[in-house]
């Protein structure tokens, strides 16, 4: 009995343990699921209610044959979640989308320092500097506290009331004082008004008499922006660009005597140092690889006797024209007779028309110049150079070589030429159909598989054409299509890989010596979604794309310093531009990018205002970073010595430079 007890403990235990039901219970094995042969029931005439089998049974089918089952039930739980990951992608994109149009709008129009991968943190922290708070860079906050009275001043503070009120306030409390105001100010900017404490005058006083419309008038100071706040900022060098005409077309120096009058007054200005032209329509005029520096020799030995700094310009395109409509510098005279065998080496605009202002970028791998490519006659040029004035390097009188990209010696495409037609503020024409370029297009359309893609936008407008003329560059226009997205980043690609062949060689040639490259500062239909004049010049900077960031990276990889030409003040809302806009996103991704900046004046930007704005430009007084330009180049419209220029104002601008002008800007 016992054993028998034993082992019915025993087998209870087990079956405890391996979870089995008892004996009579639970599922049967599958050899007792096979029930005997029974005749069929008769058929009904109304459908029988399929029973629902038991609970065990259920169980012991999804344990045994349910797996497709339950794969079926996992593939439709994954795609539910990735359902879910598309609906959240969709409204993450709606969140950037919103917070890139509130940075774009606060750095267009409200002036503040964002940069260019800002998030909400820096929004917040530019707010709260904005309304007088100070932020920290590890995120503390607080209101600035004054400083304890007992020392020579106590404190300022900024009045949180109506301007205008706490002016007339303070003028009641003290009749007899004078106040040191502009009345030319605005209600607005009357709320800069810094009111300064002595405490002698407080130290006995109540509470009350703390108020800022109690205040002695002799404390109301002005806030106004002057030179004297552009003093504290750092020494930033000034060249001034050396009038075209003293070395001629044969390259010869002409007028030195001129020269030297010329040096002279900028040495009497305390500039820098100058820039020089190198054109190379003039060094390798008649015959390919047959280069004459004489001219450039003795200009440059001039600029030694003056001990002034040198900047040169690698030249490669024509400068100026006649009234007879001749270039005064053209290209090589066995380019422009190549060109007249093949005109495919220049750009070409959709109507057929030549500007030889300079090469096509589609020959810089095609060897249609007498054997040589493209980007090797530039080589060529500068080896010869570096060769040939390997003396002034070694002294440092050669400073900084600046490579001519394109028109005008800056990299963009030549697609607001005058000669054309071209008037400001026209949307300009792109420049790709030339048979170079037009195979490089063949080739990146059939590589995206679409053929049909290769051709230009045949909607674009002409050269004077405003954005919503055209039903390319109009609102929701083709150039956010598919095809247009493609078409565009072609085109901006082959100004990139122009940029990055041609440095390439010239880190070759001017290795350890700063290399410039030249920006344009192309600002008007800025406001508009298309940005119409930048995307024809190749830089595919439309609302909702970011056209600098590729220029600058292959900028970056070369260490260039970005030389970026400041422009006028737009004058109407005719273009809708907007140069400050252009100037804030350029300034601010290339210092993000480690690149070192430069500036240069624009031929309008000569008068008072203009270099007090460029001044401000140069030296940003509200840069948290301290960012400023490395040097700046004065692009004078003629020579000093013709004195169409008013020698006090450049004087005083090339102190604001120097840092050691403290003072109002003088008359003429």
């Amino acid at each position: 009995m016992e054993g028998l007890c034993l082992r019915t403990t025993t087998d209870a235990t087990k079956r405890h343990e391996r979870r089995e039901p008892p004996a009579g219970f639970g599922p049967p094995k599958r050899s007792e699921l096979r029930l005997p042969p029974t005749s069929a029931p008769p058929p009904s005439p109304f459908p029988t209610p399929t029973p629902s089998p038991p609970t065990w049974l259920r169980r012991h089918c999804r344990s045994r044959l349910g797996g497709p089952r339950l794969s079926l039930l996992h593939q439709g739980g994954r795609r539910e979640r990735e359902k879910e990951k598309e609906r959240t992608k969709l409204r993450e994109r709606l969140r950037r989308s919103i917070t890139s149009r509130m940075l774009a709008g606060l750095r267009q129009y409200g002036n503040f320092p964002l940069p260019a991968r800002a998030d909400m943190n820096d929004v917040l922290a530019a707010l709260a500097r904005e309304a007088g708070w100070v932020v920290e860079t590890d995120g503390t906050t607080y209101r600035q506290s004054p400083p304890q009275i007992g020392g020579a001043y106590s404190m300022s503070l900024r009045s949180v009331e109506t301007p205008v009120s706490g002016v007339k306030a303070a003028l009641e409390c003290h009749p007899s004082s004078v106040v040191r105001i502009d009345e030319s100010l605005s209600p607005a900017s009357l709320d800069s008004v810094v009111i300064g404490e002595k405490n002698e005058k407080f130290s006995n006083s109540s509470p009350a008499m703390n108020s800022v419309n109690c205040l002695e008038t002799d404390q109301l100071m002005q806030h106004i922006p002057s030179a004297a706040g552009f003093a504290p900022a750092p020494y930033v060098p000034l060249y001034v660009t050396l009038a075209t005409g003293f070395v001629n077309n044969y390259c010869q120096l002409v007028d030195p005597e001129g020269l030297r009058q010329e040096l002279t007054h900028m040495q009497s200005l305390n500039a820098d140092g100058v820039v020089v032209d190198c054109w190379w329509g003039i060094v390798e005029c008649w015959s390919p690889q047959k280069y004459d520096w004489s001219g450039y020799r003795g200009l440059f030995n001039i600029v030694r006797e003056f001990k002034l700094k040198l900047q040169v310009v690698m030249a490669f395109h024509e400068y100026g024209r006649s009234e007879s409509g001749e270039a005064l510098i053209p290209l090589p005279k066995w380019i422009l007779d190549i060109g007249k065998e093949n005109q495919d080496i220049f750009f070409t605009d959709r109507e057929g028309r030549r500007n030889t202002e300079c090469l096509s970028w589609g020959v810089d791998k095609e060897r249609v110049l007498h054997g040589r490519t493209g980007v090797e006659v530039y080589f060529d040029f500068m080896r010869s150079f570096r060769t040939e004035f390997d003396d002034l390097f070694g002294e440092g009188l050669i400073s900084a070589v600046e490579i001519g990209l394109g028109a005008s010696g800056e990299l963009k495409y030549p697609s607001f030429s005058e000669r054309m037609g071209w008037r400001y503020p026209g949307i300009g024409e792109f420049q790709c159909y030339d048979r170079y370029l037009q195979q490089s297009l063949h080739k990146a359309a059939k590589l995206r598989g679409h053929s049909f893609w290769a051709r230009g936008p045949d909607n674009a407008g002409e050269y004077n054409s405003r954005p919503h003329e055209t039903g390319f560059f109009c609102e929701r226009g083709d150039y956010d299509s598919y095809y247009g997205r493609f078409f565009l980043h072609w085109y901006a690609k082959t100004l990139i890989d122009h940029a990055d062949n041609v440095l390439s060689l010239a880190s070759l040639a001017f290795d350890e010596t700063k290399v410039i490259v030249k920006v344009p500062a192309v600002y008007w239909w800025y406001k508009t979604p298309s940005h119409a004049a930048e995307l024809t010049s190749g830089y595919y900077n439309p609302r909702n794309q970011d056209g600098y960031s590729p220029v600058f990276e292959v900028l970056k990889k070369h260490s260039v310093t970005v030389k970026f030409v400041c422009s006028a003040p737009n004058d109407g809302d005719e273009a809708l531009g907007d140069p400050e806009g252009l100037s804030w996103q350029v300034l601010n991704l290339a210092w993000d990018r480690g690149l070192t900046v430069a500036g240069e004046n624009a031929l309008s930007c000569y008068d008072r205002e203009g270099c007090m704005r460029i001044v401000e430009m140069v030296k940003p007084r509200n840069d948290p970073d301290r960012h400023h330009f490395t040097f700046f180049v004065y692009q004078q419209p003629s020579p000093l010595v013709q004195g169409t220029i008013c020698f006090s104002e450049l004087d005083f601008f090339i102190k604001c430079m120097h840092g050691d002008m403290a003072g109002n800007i003088v008359s003429c």
